[in-house]
């Protein structure tokens, strides 16, 4: 059982425990023992540098393996969620009173709820510009800060586009990412959509949200 860091109490089951944003740059910054762990996928571009740039304190921490990604939450006192949770967490509207466009146990096509248009993916989503600089991407535009986009099922930001995420699921001998990001259209945020990829991969479009688990009562 886990919990948010900043969200209201009205929450229910295992949405209330996630993290509501994806983790940070900033939030890296006090865990540099993962910063030489990665060979770079593209020289310069590294979880500090992204794009070959500084990356901003709110920007998405990527370029990041799976285990990377473990050892910083558990540095933090929490730990990635599984993919039974992130899909819970995503799809499944948990609040006790959740905002109008809401309701309570309904499951939604999106993590964003109805549609997916609070999300920001490469096109048919919200009207959002990425942070890459011009031409150091062959398609779309990269990701864009934390909470930029507007919350959706469970109060939750980015669970649908801006990056994948890693879980700690093992699937076809590597780890099921889920979300999807800048890179492809909404229809890659369904749940319908099992993604998996190799464990030691670090790239630019993966990035990671951690769960804490709760304390008994």
């Amino acid at each position: 059982m886990s919990y948010f860091l900043a969200i209201r109490a009205d929450l229910a089951d295992s949405a209330a425990r996630f993290d509501i944003f994806t983790a940070s740059a900033a939030a890296m910054a006090a865990r540099l023992v993962a910063s030489a762990a990665s060979a770079e996928a593209r020289p310069g571009w590294t979880w500090k540098t992204p794009y070959g740039v500084p990356a901003k304190d709110l920007e998405p921490a990527v370029q990041l393996n799976q285990k990377e990604a473990e050892s910083i939450c558990r540095y933090y006192g929490k730990r990635l969620p599984t993919n039974d949770e992130w899909i819970s967490a995503a799809f499944l509207e948990q609040r006790n009173n959740p905002p109008a466009g809401y309701v309570k146990g309904q499951r939604y096509p999106y993590p964003g709820g109805s549609t997916s248009t609070s999300s920001h993916c490469l096109s048919g989503c919200g009207d959002y510009k990425g942070l890459a600089p011009a031409g150091a991407l062959n398609r779309g535009t990269g990701h864009v800060i934390t909470g930029t986009t507007k919350p959706g099922v469970n109060g939750l930001f980015d669970m649908g586009g801006n990056v994948w995420e890693w879980t700690a699921t093992e699937r076809n001998g590597g780890y099921i990412t889920r979300g999807a990001s800048w890179w492809y259209g909404p229809d890659r945020q369904q749940e319908s959509d099992v993604e998996s990829k190799p464990g030691d991969i670090a790239v630019v479009y993966i990035g990671f949200r951690c769960v804490a688990d709760a304390v008994k009562q």
